[in-house]
C-alpha cells in the first residue's frame, strides 16, 4: 500500500511538472540517499554510499591531475572511468574536480581549460562543441535557506549528517563559457550562447545570445 501511494505520488508530480523538494514525504522512507539526491529531494550527503562514490571520483581526479599533458592514453583511460557518458574528442586540461563524474554527460568535442570544477550532485548535461575557459565551476548542490534544515544533525549512530538538495544543469551545443564563470544549479544555457568572463549564472539563458554579469543577463542576440 505504501509503495502504491508512492508511485501514485510520483506520477502526479510528473504530470504537474512540480520538481521542488521535497517530492513527497513518503519518499523519505523508500528511496536511498542517492535516489533522493538525483530526484532533487533533500538528502544526507554524509551517506555511506555517496561518500564512497565521491572518494573514488576524487581519487581519479587526483591521479588525472598528476599526469603530464603528454600522457594521452593514461589521461583518456581515467576520463573514461570518471565520466563514462562522454563523446569523442573530450579534452580536459586539468586540474579537474568532480564530485561524482558518473552523473555528468558530455557530448563530442568538449574542451575545458585549467581548473574545471563540476559538483554533479544532480545531472549535468553538456552538449557537443562546448568550450570552457579556465576556472569554470558548475555547482548543482543547493543548501536549505532555513538553518533548521541546513545545520548538521546527529544521526541515530551518533555521527553527524547534513541535508542538501541539488538541481540539474544543462548546457546546449556550441556554447562558449568564458573564464571564471560560475553556473548554479537549476540553470539551462541554450545552444550557441556565450557567457562572458566572471559571470554568475543563476537563471536560464536562451539560445544564441551573449550574456554577462552577476547575476548573468543577456546583452545581445547572436545573429547567424
Amino acid at each position: 500500500m505504501r509503495v502504491g501511494r508512492y508511485v501514485a505520488c510520483v506520477r502526479a508530480v510528473l504530470r504537474t511538472g512540480d520538481k521542488s523538494p521535497p517530492l513527497h514525504a513518503l519518499t523519505r522512507g523508500i528511496m536511498s540517499e542517492k535516489q533522493k539526491m538525483l530526484a532533487g529531494e533533500l538528502y544526507d550527503s554524509s551517506d555511506a554510499e555517496l561518500y564512497t562514490l565521491r572518494q573514488e571520483a576524487h581519487r581519479i581526479c587526483r591521479e588525472y591531475n598528476e599526469q603530464d599533458d603528454s600522457s594521452d592514453a593514461k589521461r583518456q583511460k581515467l576520463l573514461d572511468t570518471l565520466i563514462p557518458k562522454h563523446g569523442k574528442n573530450l579534452y580536459l586540461q586539468g586540474p579537474i574536480q568532480f564530485d561524482y563524474g558518473a552523473f555528468t554527460t558530455m557530448g563530442n568535442n568538449v574542451y575545458a581549460n585549467f581548473n574545471f570544477t563540476c559538483l554533479d550532485c544532480a545531472r549535468v548535461t553538456i552538449g557537443n562543441d562546448v568550450f570552457f575557459g579556465p576556472n569554470v565551476s558548475i555547482l548543482t548542490p543547493m543548501h536549505p535557506i532555513r538553518w533548521q534544515e541546513r545545520n548538521q544533525f546527529k544521526k541515530p549512530d551518533g555521527t553527524l549528517g547534513d541535508q542538501e538538495y541539488a538541481k540539474p544543469v544543462t548546457i546546449g551545443d556550441n556554447c562558449w563559457i568564458a573564464g571564471n564563470v560560475t553556473i548554479c544549479g537549476g540553470v539551462t544555457i541554450g545552444e550557441g550562447s556565450v557567457i562572458g568572463a566572471g559571470s554568475v549564472v543563476t537563471c536560464d539563458i536562451p539560445a544564441n545570445v551573449v550574456a554577462v554579469g552577476n547575476p548573468c543577463r543577456v546583452i545581445k542576440q547572436i545573429e547567424n
